[in-house]
């Protein structure tokens, strides 16, 4: 494939995301998610040599919920998934798609220049990504 023809992961990421402090509670993180109108909550880094970690609302349905523990007691980090597997904005969606189902998961943050840029997952690869090729 031609590489003008490449569907790269910033052609297709989206915004659908918020990021919040891991110290924040749970309870805080869910107001945070309703407020921003998102379903993925990226955590910030607490320093340079730090990583990315990502909280779902299937995280907290899982690990507070069900457990019948109490969001205003629970912090962010007890629950998040640390490190997140990314992906570099620049990756061939095709690539992505492999990873994600090597890797058993369904979205990821899309890494520029140590930041995080945008949010991909299957739903944008196969919707933004494969529309092109369809027409």
């Amino acid at each position: 494939m031609k590489s003008e023809n490449l569907v790269r992961n910033h052609d297709v990421m989206s915004q659908d995301y918020a990021m919040i402090d891991g110290l924040k509670t749970v309870a805080d993180a869910i107001e945070h998610a309703v407020k921003s109108k998102v379903n993925v909550l990226f955590v910030n880094k607490r320093h340079d040599d730090d990583e990315f970690g990502m909280v779902l609302m299937s995280d907290i349905a899982k690990k507070v919920l069900a457990q019948d523990r109490s969001p205003e007691r629970v912090n962010v980090y007890e629950i998040m998934v640390k490190p997140v597997l990314s992906v570099p904005g620049t990756m061939d969606v095709r690539y992505s798609a492999r990873l994600f189902e090597r890797f058993g998961i369904t979205k990821a943050p899309v890494i520029e220049s140590g930041k995080i840029a945008g949010l991909v997952s299957y739903h944008d690869i196969v919707l933004k990504g494969m529309i092109n090729k369809v027409r």
